[in-house]
């Protein structure tokens, strides 16, 4: 559903030649930018600093989910604060590898790509960048989600197939779309 959005920015700002490029700061920037000018709200409240060794405060943020792929690259973007580094150890998020310039990036091996999309051939990573209620799920009234299994006696000649299902009355929705923004990456 984040992918059918129709805001997306190709990163510009790497080094690697390709179109995108890598993720770097000024894409950061401007997916930041477009979210904050089109009114979102952060979903994420500052973490203040603390007086404790190698640590740095981290400003209000958008959400920016990835693939754990992209995780070297961001390592690379000036500024990047590692969660572990946050002043607060109860300040992440359980999937969060860290924040740079105003998105927290959630990270998970379930990310989206888009393979050989590039204009190299190379794989292309999407990082959904959200506000607070950029999107939503609504669940259908009155409707439950139903497992069906149909065993052998029911289905195929000499009862050689058998089916298994489920179905359940859940839209995922896309409720401002200037508040979802697709920043597309390569590594």
């Amino acid at each position: 559903m984040l992918a059918a959005s129709a805001a997306f920015v190709n990163c510009v700002g790497g080094v690697n030649g390709d179109n995108p490029t890598e993720i770097s700061g000024s894409d950061i920037d401007d997916a930041v930018r477009a979210l904050r000018t089109a009114d979102g709200r952060p979903f994420l409240d500052e973490i203040y600093g603390d007086n404790r060794f190698g640590s740095a405060p981290v400003r209000n943020s958008y959400l920016a989910l990835a693939s754990t792929q992209i995780e070297s690259e961001l390592n690379n973007v000036p500024g990047f604060i590692h969660a572990s580094q946050y002043p607060n150890p109860n300040g992440p998020l359980e999937s969060e590898y860290g924040s740079v310039r105003g998105l927290r990036f959630l990270t998970s091996s379930n990310g989206s790509v888009t393979a050989t999309s590039s204009n190299l051939g190379a794989d292309v990573y999407n990082v959904f960048c959200v506000a607070v209620q950029g999107y939503a799920c609504v669940e259908q009234t009155d409707y439950s989600a139903q497992f069906i299994y149909n065993g052998p006696e029911l289905n195929g000649p000499l009862r050689l197939n058998s089916t298994a299902g489920y179905k359940f009355g859940e839209v995922p929705v896309i409720l401002q779309d200037s508040w979802v923004l697709n920043l597309r990456c390569t590594l």
